[in-house]
């Protein structure tokens, strides 16, 4: 059997099941992933082996730095200075000029661009019940995407989503969409669970249906697998007919954000949903995702990141948590184009022509929350100050384009709401989770969704 064929039989499973398999599949799975990346690598001409990124072990000799005190100099690139030197001084600017330049920038270096011939998504609906959320009635729908595979039959790709909304709803309803993986056998009801951290607040499903707002969850790797074997399968692999990826084409975060944009193709024929109030959240490498489908989607109003990290909200040129060598490796290279493998090997993050406070700039005007736990609970992986440091520096894009921005340059005690601008930031007491957040994401939120 073709060993890509192979990874066929593990695709379109959650990221949480991969340790249900057996030790021969994982490696596998990494088998496959090694030789995809030393082949992109091939591509680029690198030879040399990539530099190895830090521990998240603090006991490990190579344990990533954790102090503040130890976080060395850099700087940034200006999100108002164009390729050519000059500022941007008007809104004008900014939507000709300067944006444009960052989005390239973006599919070059970092993301990878969507190919021109991604094929047009069916969607189904698999089924509608009414059901509760907590105690509260709500239609459930079942949808299956299914992406036209006319010009590569061997390869099928269907997305997966939930949407569910208010029963007793009237009129269309604002929706948030959760980037991850549907948590219950498709067609059971979803159960309540009290939030891990209060168990006095509701879950964050109950909480929306409360408000009267709906919610709905893609199921990622139905579109694409996450891990590198996987890029010669899904969506992805498809587009390329079951061929390698050249250095410049979409990693997994924008193929997973392209398909939320997918999702907002099927919201927009659905009489439940208000597409005019639309919102975009994920956890961890699905933040990650949500911040990149914020940025790349202007039909998202507005976005919830929770702890996403380098690669989504955190400075990259900070050297504390994960680093760029850590997402260039043969663990996470896939969420990237290839090009961004450079930056591992013979290039470093200083030549990295953008970092994560231009792509919250691309979000602009638009409201984005960005949400990080306590670094006793979370740990220092992910880089709460990196996220908020991207925040203030994103700030200055709203400011031009007539919104507050963060409004704050200090970072806040843990429990904090900056809430006052159009970039929001709470770094709650939990953990990896964006759980105790979502009260007040919702109350931030209600400014920019009233009736």
């Amino acid at each position: 059997m073709d060993k890509w064929r192979i990874v066929v039989l593990f695709l379109g499973l959650p990221v949480f099941s991969f340790a249900q398999f057996s030790q021969a599949e994982r490696d596998s799975i990494y088998r496959l992933s090694v030789i995809d990346h030393q082949q992109m690598k091939e591509q680029l001409g690198i030879i040399a082996p990539n530099r190895p990124g830090p521990s998240g072990n603090p006991d490990d000799p190579n344990a990533a730095n954790t102090d503040e005190k130890n976080v060395r100099d850099y700087q940034l690139p200006d999100p108002l200075i164009l390729n050519n030197g000059k500022k941007v001084t008007t809104s004008e600017g900014w939507w000709q000029k300067r944006r444009p330049e960052l989005v390239r920038l973006f599919e070059e270096e970092m993301y990878g661009r969507v190919p021109e011939n991604v094929p047009t998504v069916a969607w189904k609906v698999e089924y509608v019940k009414d059901t509760v959320v907590g105690n509260f009635p709500v239609k459930e729908k079942m949808l299956s995407g299914v992406v036209d595979n006319a010009a590569y039959p061997e390869i099928e790709v269907k997305i997966k989503m939930l949407l569910v909304t208010p029963a007793d709803a009237n009129d269309p309803v604002p929706v948030v969409t959760e980037l991850g993986f549907i948590r219950w056998p498709f067609g059971d009801p979803p159960q309540r669970t009290n939030s891990l951290f209060s168990p006095h607040e509701p879950e964050w499903k109950e909480q929306l249906i409360t408000q009267g707002w709906g919610f709905a969850i893609i199921n990622t790797s139905s579109i694409q697998a996450d891990n590198g074997a996987g890029l010669r399968q899904g969506i992805i692999g498809l587009v390329n007919k079951g061929e390698p990826r050249k250095p410049d084409q979409w990693g997994v975060l924008r193929a997973w954000a392209w398909g939320a944009s997918r999702a907002i193709d099927y919201f927009e024929r659905d009489s439940d949903v208000d597409t005019s109030r639309l919102a975009i959240e994920g956890l961890s490498r699905y933040g990650k995702a949500a911040l990149v489908a914020m940025a790349f989607e202007p039909r998202f109003s507005l976005g919830f990141i929770g702890s996403s990290g380098a690669g989504g909200a955190k400075i990259l040129r900070r050297n504390l948590g994960e680093q760029v060598e850590n997402l260039a490796s043969t663990a996470e290279y896939h969420w990237f184009s290839g090009n961004f493998i450079q930056y591992a090997s013979t290039k470093t993050v200083d030549d990295l022509p953008v970092d994560a406070h231009e792509l919250i700039a691309l979000c602009a005007p638009r409201p984005v929350f960005i949400s990080a736990g306590s670094p006793f609970v979370e740990g220092q992986w992910i880089d709460a100050k990196g996220t908020f440091v991207a925040a203030v520096h994103a700030s200055p894009v709203y400011e031009l384009l007539g919104k507050e921005g963060l409004g704050a340059a200090t970072f806040p005690y843990i429990g904090t709401p900056i809430v006052s601008g159009e970039i929001a930031f709470r770094q709650h007491a939990g953990g990896h989770s964006t759980g105790p957040n979502w009260s007040t994401w919702i109350a931030w939120a209600s400014r920019y969704w009233e009736e």
